[in-house]
């Protein structure tokens, strides 16, 4: 009984964090690496997970090499990152609509706190990759070949 409900345990982690990453490859969020540890997860039970993973693993550090290349990569992605914990904080409080809200008041910052608590949790998730990113690729020769380096087994 154990083993299944951490088999269910594992394999629901997995294909949140899946989805979550697709998601993410178009809204705010580390979609390749949330995707990439899914699919690590889900590598656990099945073959075909751990074929596609390696590959995504490949180009998510890939990717975080080259957002820190040059110092205006990382000053954007860094105001961008500030900017939806910023954006969170403002849909935790949640103040009333301004006068100029075209539309009904109930439309204002819809969501509310859980939509607020994601935006905080995306931007600080990706501060602490550019900062891991700058630590591990920032000066490196070649960045890619690092990234490659980096996700042999």
């Amino acid at each position: 009984m154990r083993n299944a409900a951490k088999r269910v345990a594992v394999e629901v982690a997995g294909w949140v964090l899946v989805v979550a990453g697709i998601a993410a490859l178009v809204l705010p969020g580390p979609g390749l690496l949330m995707l990439a540890g899914g699919l690590a997860i889900l590598s656990q039970q099945y073959e075909w997970a751990e074929r596609r993973m390696r590959p995504v693993e490949i180009r998510a550090k890939k990717a975080a090499a080259d957002g820190v290349q040059t110092v205006p990569r990382i000053v954007m992605s860094t105001v961008f990152a500030l900017g939806l914990v910023a954006m969170g904080v403002l849909w935790i409080l949640r103040p009333e609509a301004p006068g100029w809200w075209p539309v009904r008041d109930s439309w204002w910052l819809i969501g509310g706190w859980p939509t607020g608590v994601t935006l905080v949790a995306s931007g600080l998730v990706a501060l602490g990759l550019i900062v891991w990113s700058i630590k591990t690729f920032r000066g490196v020769d070649d960045p890619h070949a690092e990234a490659e380096r980096l996700s042999q087994p």
